[in-house]
């Protein structure tokens, strides 16, 4: 049907092409209107649209999200794939096992997914060649500063970082958002192996380099290392010392316990990962390669 404009009078019967025709009826020219379209005619001439009356919006939480969402952010499936597991009884919040449809949960809801606590935002790694004056937690010390300041602006993930480093040890420092990961590489009988270079005030003696193979005690704990030796080259106080331990305050006790002071402690690798091409104070994200390493470590 053609649209009317303000001046077009078609009056019935006329023969011209307007919004009316002739009637055939009986009755003679009462106009009959054709089915509406979505166009109507208003006294003034003027087309308007005819609109549905809108629905009244209504305003999302946005510390909230189903459940699905929140799995399928995380990482771990896609949604269709979560309602699965959700169906299933393998999630649960706060301690209840969910399987309603669509529940929405709270971003400060602890979401426990097949056994594994999960967060609603992508798992981020990356690996900081940290500097001396950083610490892994506040110093009051004018000066001092926390490591998360290196890392500022990487990711808008609430990345932590994996273990504890004062502000004295330098070297590598692993940061995620995924707990699960910082977990096992924090946990006593977690497996990976980091490497320390240990710089002492004194040449280390050779019997004290065996004993520290072999095992010492310290405060009634029997403590053991993978490897330790002198560095090629360099003086008998620059030791390389391999451990599975990422506390690095146990490094330190080997050596004061024997009555050597530590001048520098460097961690040299970390789980596989290296300090190749990343100066210090500089930081990267680890490659997809590298994450699967540390998820089989």
């Amino acid at each position: 049907m053609s649209r009317h404009q303000g001046n077009d009078k078609s009056r019935p019967g006329s023969g011209r092409q307007g919004g009316f025709k002739k009637s055939s009826n009986s009755r003679g020219n009462a106009p009959i209107r054709k089915t509406p379209s979505k166009f109507s005619v208003k006294p003034s001439g003027k087309a308007e649209e005819n609109k549905a009356p809108k629905t009244p919006k209504t305003t999302s939480n946005p510390d909230e999200m189903r459940l699905n969402k929140y799995i399928s952010n995380s990482g771990m499936c896609s949604r269709r794939e979560a309602d699965i597991y959700i169906q299933s009884g393998n999630v649960k919040v706060n301690g209840v096992v969910v399987t309603e449809m669509g529940y929405k949960v709270k971003l400060s809801d602890v979401v426990v997914f097949d056994g594994s606590t999960i967060s609603p935002e992508k798992k981020e790694y990356i690996l900081l060649n940290k500097p001396k004056n950083f610490s892994t937690v506040g110093d009051d010390e004018k000066g001092d500063g926390n490591v998360l300041d290196l890392v500022r602006g990487a990711t808008k993930a609430k990345i932590l970082p994996v273990g504890r480093m004062d502000k004295t040890t330098t070297g590598l420092l692993l940061f995620t958002n995924d707990t699960d990961m910082a977990r096992k590489f924090t946990t006593p009988n977690q497996r990976s192996s980091k490497l320390y270079q240990v710089t002492l005030d004194k040449n280390l003696r050779y019997e004290d380099l065996e004993k520290i193979a072999s095992g010492i005690t310290i405060d009634e704990y029997r403590v053991y290392v993978e490897e330790v030796t002198y560095i090629e080259n360099e003086p008998k106080s620059e030791i390389g010392i391999k451990m599975k331990t990422a506390n690095v305050k146990i490094v330190r006790k080997i050596f004061e316990h024997l009555k050597y002071n530590v001048i520098k402690l460097d961690r040299v690798t970390f789980a596989g990962l290296t300090k190749k091409n990343l100066p210090r104070g500089n930081w990267r994200f680890l490659t997809e390669q590298e994450i699967i390493n540390l998820k089989n470590s």
